[in-house]
């Protein structure tokens, strides 16, 4: 039984969860694999701190070189975040001969092309399922599972700290700033949580389940993205009067040779599965053309739900090292249909809106708003009473009212030229409030 030796770069909180997953359970994992793991090296830039899992010194490297240079080093373990430091130590290890594990979702959705070519050029492999939710394994469901499906369209709550800011606001009627502070508190958000609120996390994990499962890579800079930082609990409340429930939607479908990725905070129906998912759990549900709906669900973060997925590649690609398998066996790659081709984007999408304006109090101002929404061929399917919004509201402005559309099926483009129209009339005196509703009709 051949050794696979394994070395950590970056040793923080996965970090540690991993290396005492290979230290502790080494056994274990030999008995469920048939092969042996030595954990043998590990980097951080600092040691000169305690670390939940110790490593000793003899284990420590003091630079990287011990680790590349190091030709009984099998697998390098990318653990550090950030996109250029990473990119040049993945670079330089499968440039020595080193598959790679990593779960930065950031460098692999915007530099993964570069990534996934130089690994097939090596004949090395890129395990990266702990890049998307966690503990959750959908890399490998759709790479493995749904093999057979041509997949059609993946929803996912992708982002723990947006997912308990949400359901605080929902469940408990907390504001957005209180709602955020309470997950800084309670470890759930960092203390620096733009990337989370702003849904640029959530926007990296869905262009990886995007280029993995549509056959090509995603360029990140097309993905349409929109936070959650300006979300009222008003419009949380109205939404539950319509039988909604918020939250930050990673979307992704396929139309033919093109597709639509967006993340946008998003009215759910309360009895869709998704929106059962609350606090800091995560979930993925996937349509495939002959599995139909499935969905995944758990934990998408933390030390060891994140470290038992990084372990699982380990695991995969050391048995693929004892057994002298081939990367055309196994599927490893992004396995795009055109390498040398980026997806293309939609340049319009259609789901229904929730709209929710500040209007002058004066007779038909309704029907100059529906005027507009006719010409642009956006159709109304509900009004919310003036005195409902104005009661959930808690204050009243004798000038001025709110008013909430509800719309059916339109054209995201449509919508973008009425709303300015509308402002720009001054029907609106200010920026409206615009929800995407992912509702089938």
């Amino acid at each position: 039984m051949k050794q696979v030796n394994v070395a950590i770069v970056g040793y923080g909180v996965v970090g540690n969860g991993v290396g005492k997953i290979l230290d502790t359970q080494k056994e274990l994992l030999k008995q469920k694999s048939g092969v042996e793991i030595n954990l043998k090296k590990v980097y951080t830039r600092n040691w000169n701190k305690t670390f939940p899992h110790p490593i000793e010194e003899e284990r420590r490297a003091k630079n990287l070189d011990e680790i590349l240079n190091d030709e009984n080093i099998d697998i390098v373990v990318e653990l550090t975040g950030g996109i250029d430091f990473p990119y040049n130590l993945i670079i330089q290890a499968l440039d020595k001969g080193k598959h790679i594990v990593t779960a930065n979702k950031a460098l692999l959705a915007e530099k993964g092309k570069d990534v996934f070519t130089k690994a097939e050029e090596k004949n090395l492999r890129i395990g990266f399922e702990a890049a998307v939710a966690g503990g959750i394994p959908i890399i490998k469901a759709l790479r493995e599972g749904l093999v057979a499906n041509e997949i059609k369209k993946i929803y996912g709550i992708l982002n723990g700290t947006t997912n308990y800011i949400l359901t605080s606001m929902y469940k408990e009627g907390k504001s957005f700033s209180q709602a955020l502070k309470e997950a800084q508190e309670k470890g759930y958000a960092e203390a620096d949580p733009t990337l989370d609120i702003n849904g640029t996390d959530a926007a990296h994990k869905i262009s990886i389940l995007s280029s993995l499962s549509f056959g090509g890579f995603v360029e990140f800079s097309q993905v349409y993205v929109e936070g959650i930082e300006k979300i009222d609990t008003l419009d949380i409340d109205l939404g539950r009067e319509l039988g909604y429930t918020l939250k930050l939607l990673a979307i992704a479908k396929s139309h033919n040779d093109e597709v639509e990725i967006r993340v946008h905070p998003t009215f759910l129906p309360s009895d869709n599965p998704l929106s059962k998912v609350d606090g800091v759990f995560n979930a993925v549900m996937v349509e495939g053309d002959n599995v139909g709906e499935t969905m995944f669900y758990g934990r998408g973060a933390g030390s060891f739900p994140t470290a038992s997925a990084v372990v699982s590649d380990i695991v995969s690609i050391a048995k693929s090292i004892q057994l002298n398998i081939g990367k055309e066996i196994e599927i490893t790659s992004m396995n795009w249909k055109h390498k040398d081709l980026n997806l293309t984007k939609v340049k319009d999408f259609y789901t229904r809106y929730y709209i929710r304006f500040t209007v002058p109090d004066i007779t038909g101002i309704l029907a100059k708003i529906a005027s507009v929404f006719a010409k642009y061929n956006i159709s109304i399917a509900a009004v919310i009473q003036k005195e409902k919004v104005l009661k959930l509201q808690k204050m009243i402005n004798e000038k001025v009212v709110p008013l909430v559309i509800l719309t059916h099926t339109a054209s995201e483009n449509n919508i973008q030229q009425a709303i300015k129209e509308i402002v720009e009339n001054h029907y609106s005196i200010e920026d409206p409030t615009i929800i995407r509703v992912e509702d089938e009709e």
